[in-house]
């Protein structure tokens, strides 16, 4: 993530060199605040990609020897059928329409965006299957029993006994 954690600071360095030239030559508060906010944002993303860097360590695409092989990781988990989704549609339409109509509907659609909200965030966090392949705790870990390839290239399902 170092890769993208210096995109981001170039961007967040951009939008600052051109915040304090935009506030310094013009005289409207509304662009060098707009800009402003536009750097901190940027700066957020950074931050955030950098201590990830940090936390985990290089990832393939850091390296310049790196294999393609070598970033593919473990599929996460996709839900196959979810009502959250479309409560959380029906939920900012409301909202929507609760600004032009009135605060009484802007309330009932933050509560149903809300509801739509969390239920996809807690929809599957006490699955059983949390270690997925790759993860310690899950039988695949070892290579037993997965057609994923190992270091030497082989398969587990064709590897010798």
């Amino acid at each position: 993530m170092r890769t993208e954690a210096r995109l981001f600071t170039g961007v967040a360095v951009f939008f600052a060199v051109t915040a304090v030239g935009y506030g310094w030559f013009s005289e409207e508060p509304a662009g060098t605040a707009v800009l402003a906010i536009a750097f901190l944002m940027a700066a957020l993303v950074a931050f955030f990609l950098h201590v990830q860097y940090r936390r985990r360590g290089p990832r393939a695409q850091d390296r310049g020897d790196a294999q393609v092989v070598e970033t593919a990781g473990p599929l996460e988990f996709l839900p196959p059928h979810s009502p959250w989704p479309i409560t959380t549609a029906v939920g900012s339409v409301v909202v929507a329409l609760g600004v032009v109509y009135g605060l009484w509907l802007l309330l009932l659609g933050l509560g149903v965006l809300a509801h739509g909200v969390f239920g996809m965030v807690f929809q599957y966090a006490g699955r059983a299957d949390r270690a997925g392949p790759g993860r310690p705790g899950h039988p695949d870990r070892a290579g037993q029993g997965s057609n994923s390839p190992l270091r030497d290239g082989r398969s587990a399902s064709t590897r010798s006994r």
